[in-house]
């Protein structure tokens, strides 16, 4: 079957031209979605959005250009998008923290309510404020900006900061509870 041909049963939502033009084409595309994505993971994802605007928006196309670079364009567009989207949302995982954070879930499940909460206080204003809306009261970084009168990216930002805090704060409350019971020890 031809280019022209596919172009034109897939705009009559003829389902064997849908799927011939996704054995053609899901290979490249998947290529494209991951030069951008995070992972595999979401390279899929941004793939199967591809192939789903693309279907949607293919009334659209005009044969004055290649039908490749056409549906290209859509995949690094929804890959942008979706790596917009997904970019404050991104939590470092086990693997990006330092070796300690693993140990350090013991000492956080020991700790009381009253000692997490001093560590807390113990933040800087403007770290406690976006820790204690985000995580305490469950507002969304759009809410916490409208209340402080910050952008979100700075909210997202103080959050992260806050918890890269307490998660030291509490690696050294480890190592000092470490040092303490060695002198017990001796």
């Amino acid at each position: 079957m031809t280019e022209a041909q596919l172009i034109h049963d897939c705009k009559q939502g003829k389902k064997a031209a849908q799927y011939l033009l996704v054995q053609r084409h899901a290979g490249m595309l998947l290529s494209v979605c991951r030069r951008y994505a995070r992972d595999e993971a979401m390279a899929k994802d941004v793939l199967q959005e591809t192939l789903l605007r693309i279907f949607t928006h293919i009334g659209k196309y005009e044969p004055t250009g290649s039908f490749e670079a056409w549906m290209r364009r859509i995949a690094v567009r929804r890959s942008l998008q979706w790596l917009e989207k997904s970019a404050f949302q991104h939590e470092l995982q086990p693997a990006d923290l330092p070796d300690y954070q693993t140990v350090e879930h013991s000492v956080a499940a020991q700790m009381g309510v009253e000692e997490i909460m001093q560590l807390v206080m113990e933040l800087p204003p403007g770290f406690r404020a976006v820790f204690n809306l985000a995580v305490v009261e469950g507002y969304s970084h759009q809410e916490i900006a409208a209340m402080l009168g910050i952008t979100e990216n700075t909210s997202r930002s103080q959050l992260t900061r806050a918890r890269q805090a307490l998660q030291e704060k509490i690696h050294q409350l480890n190592n000092h509870r470490r040092y303490e019971m060695a002198i017990v020890r001796k």
